[in-house]
């Protein structure tokens, strides 16, 4: 496995579409595709996520067909899957396993699909709960539930006490685990054999015809034991077998985790710091609270947001977490501990000794909520969490992980933003920064098999946004004019604007319409105007009328600071390129990137992608931005391939300015950091780089050079360089 390429399927872009560009995607040097589910889902549906049949393929891709059709062009597929969850559609019907559920109750031969308790709470009510009986459906508005047998002719208040089900307000909490704060995607139950059998079925059949070579697991944190289901999924998918686990600072995958690594968020974080000047911190994070009124203490945000989201949205699950205990007085220690944990799983399994860093974790959490709750009945909650009944010890972990993401990545990150490239998924943005040997470090322990990227479809940012908030460290006092300025000039919500200050610069030229919606977006997972649950229709008029008129009176001095730091941005996106695609794992390029891309969150990152455009570049060999992003891309991919996957990583002594590797003694990568202060300092003088013994080409300019060089003539042309041993 040399490398991947990401690819988002929707309904306009299926396989056959995707099989059309093998040609372009081979030419470029990808080594495999890398598909968005392909499990029959909402029939809209842009992403796939939501799936509602795991019998068959996606009619809207081209079905099982098209998907052969597809692997017949040669290149080699890994798909992601999704184990933890189902879909709730509307209508509910379309879901047959849940609909049997609904309307069968216990008896239903879905019963232990999903992870619920009788009756079902179903959250769908709205302020008018005028139900219709339709024969053996009820239906609400587009939704429609199963009439019980045998109750068909009972007024609808009797009929209704018959059901397996309750309908609920829209803003309670569901009578099933569900992912993260999201009530149209129930959880299912993938530790039943029976379960993960009927669930899987169809994607280990293709896995077993050789159609799919390798799988992508989405969220395996909310899966009840993810360690046994990963074995019994590697025992069927003895291919690459990748997990979407996200691992803060420090933390490592479970060593007995069977599988190859990670989808690679702790690679982009490193990669990210390493362009950040961590000398800006107290500038930036000034510039932050003065503008927004914000304190300058990220960990009590983060608090804050977990607390926020434990109350708002996850009371239910909570309820049934203190219940599970078994000892009443326990909920508010309890969701002290769950607020405090700093990852998103400590990994128990019930009946087993904890191993020490599950211990030291929780442990950890405790001494930290117990400044917030009763000690002793922390530590009580903290002893059963660890070795008490089994539901509580699965379900406590279970809670954790949608616990961090919606009150860390979807509320805290949205609130605490000196420098927005540094708020990403499994980030830590009061990290300001590592330095070279901080990044050799960490990548002389990853595994060879491990997946890298920098953008995916789950970004906040992509990877040239970031690009061009890094530069801003190096500049802080004049980004802090500029905002100033653009701050005079509009104004609106000071928790907001300074967001929008970054963005509207890192991604311009953005129209109106999208500035608007990521605002709308950031303004309702920050959740401290509107939500999602609680839309306010003035504070939404002010947040499009911000967003005109600050591309109306700004644009023309947001272009113009941009043009100025793109000078920049572009040695921070090309090295960065070079970097992940040269560091140890599997590289994967999400779709489009291989020249700059500047969107935002979703759905800004899942637009359709120019492809001719990129076609034409690869053939013209273009020398802007875009077409060095691409030559860099299409090299680095390409001598992967001649490379072997498990060649040492061998850090190389450079400057402040600068940070190189050599893989085994095959090749070298270099690239430039901190560009402004490097040019502001006269450029690199006369400092110099060893390379490995020796004659090395550079791939990117043919030139040849040999042991002790001048940075100056080793970059003269391009801001990174990727080498290759010379054997002529």
């Amino acid at each position: 496995m040399t490398s991947t390429y990401r690819v988002q399927l929707t309904p306009e872009f299926g396989f056959r579409e995707l099989a059309d560009l093998v040609g372009y995607l081979r030419d470029l040097g990808v080594g495999h595709l890398y598909l968005s589910p392909i499990l029959q889902s909402v029939r809209d549906s842009q992403h796939g996520y939501d799936v509602i049949d795991h019998s068959r393929v996606r009619d809207e891709f081209g079905g099982q067909k098209g998907l052969l059709a597809l692997a017949g062009q040669g290149m080699g597929i890994i798909v992601d899957i999704v184990p933890n969850h189902m879909t709730v559609p509307t209508p509910e019907s379309e879901n047959a396993p849940l609909w049997s559920v609904v309307r069968e109750g216990p008896d239903s031969p879905y019963a232990n699909w999903f992870d619920l308790t009788w009756p079902v709470d179903l959250p769908v009510l709205g302020d008018d709960p005028e139900l219709v009986v339709d024969g053996s459906v009820l239906r609400y508005h587009d939704h429609e539930f199963p009439v019980r047998a045998g109750t068909e002719g009972l007024p609808l208040h009797e009929l209704l006490v018959e059901q397996h089900y309750r309908l609920v307000s829209w803003r309670d909490s569901p009578g099933y685990r569900r992912f993260f704060d999201v009530s149209s995607l129930i959880g299912l139950r993938a530790e039943d054999p029976e379960v993960f059998d009927a669930t899987h079925e169809v994607v280990l059949s293709l896995v077993a015809d050789g159609v799919i070579d390798g799988l992508r697991v989405d969220h395996p944190d909310g899966l009840a034991d993810p360690r046994g289901y990963l074995r019994r999924l590697r025992e069927r998918a003895p291919g690459p077998l990748w997990v979407e686990k996200i691992l803060m600072d420090g933390e490592r995958l479970p060593a007995d985790w069977d599988c190859d690594g990670t989808t690679g968020y702790d690679a982009l974080n490193m990669v990210t710091r390493l362009f950040v000047d961590p000398a800006s911190r107290d500038k930036l994070v000034r510039t932050f609270t003065r503008h927004t009124g914000l304190p300058d203490d990220y960990e009590a945000v983060k608090y804050e947001g977990k607390k926020m989201v434990l109350d708002l949205f996850f009371r239910g699950e909570v309820d049934r977490l203190a219940a599970c205990l078994g000892e009443p007085g326990l909920r508010d220690a309890l969701v002290e501990l769950l607020a405090a944990m700093p990852v998103y799983r400590a990994y128990v399994n019930p009946g087993e000794e904890p191993d020490e860093e599950a211990t030291r974790v929780i442990q950890s959490a405790a001494w930290e909520a117990a400044g917030h709750a009763d000690p002793a009945a922390v530590a009580r909650v903290a002893q059963l969490v660890l070795r008490g009944p089994a539901e509580a010890v699965t379900r406590f972990q279970q809670t954790c992980g949608p616990v961090m993401a919606k009150g860390v990545e979807d509320t805290a990150l949205y609130r605490w933003f000196p420098l927005a490239c540094l708020n990403e998924v499994g980030g830590e943005p009061d990290r300001f920064g590592v330095s070279a040997a901080e990044f050799h470090a960490f990548c002389a322990e990853m595994r060879a098999t491990t997946m890298t990227t920098l953008s995916t479809h789950d970004t906040k940012r992509s990877e040239d946004v970031r690009a061009r908030l890094a530069v801003l460290s190096e500049i802080p006092d004049v980004w802090a004019e500029a905002v100033e300025s653009w701050a005079g000039a509009v104004r609106f919500d000071p928790t907001l604007d300074y967001l929008g200050w970054q963005m509207l610069m890192a991604a311009w030229p953005i129209s109106p319409a999208r500035f608007t919606k990521y605002l709308l977006k950031a303004a309702r997972e920050a959740k401290t105007s509107i939500s999602w649950q609680n839309r306010e229709q003035g504070y939404e008029t002010g947040v499009r009328e911000f967003a005109a008129q600050a591309i109306e009176l700004c644009g023309y001095s947001v272009a113009s600071f941009t043009a100025v730091v793109d000078r920049y941005a572009r040695v921070n996106s090309l090295g960065q390129k070079v970097i992940q695609l040269m560091m140890p794992g599997v590289p994967d390029v999400y779709q489009g990137n291989e020249i700059t891309d500047f969107s935002l969150v979703d759905p800004d990152n899942r637009r359709p992608v120019d492809f001719e455009r990129r076609r034409e570049l690869l053939k013209t060999g273009e020398d802007s931005w875009d077409g060095q992003k691409l030559l860099v891309t299409t090299t680095a991919l390409k001598l992967r391939k001649r490379l072997a996957p498990d060649l040492p990583y061998v850090p190389i002594d450079t400057g402040e300015h600068a940070v190189a590797f050599a893989r085994g003694d095959q090749a070298v990568a270099v690239a430039t950091r901190l560009p402004y202060r490097l040019e502001r300092g006269g450029g690199w003088t006369h400092e110099t780089l060893r390379l490995p013994p020796g004659s090395w080409l550079d791939l990117l300019t043919g030139a040849e050079h040999t042991g002790l060089i001048p940075m100056a003539h080793l970059l003269s042309r391009y801001p990174v360089a990727i080498l290759e041993r010379n054997t002529r």
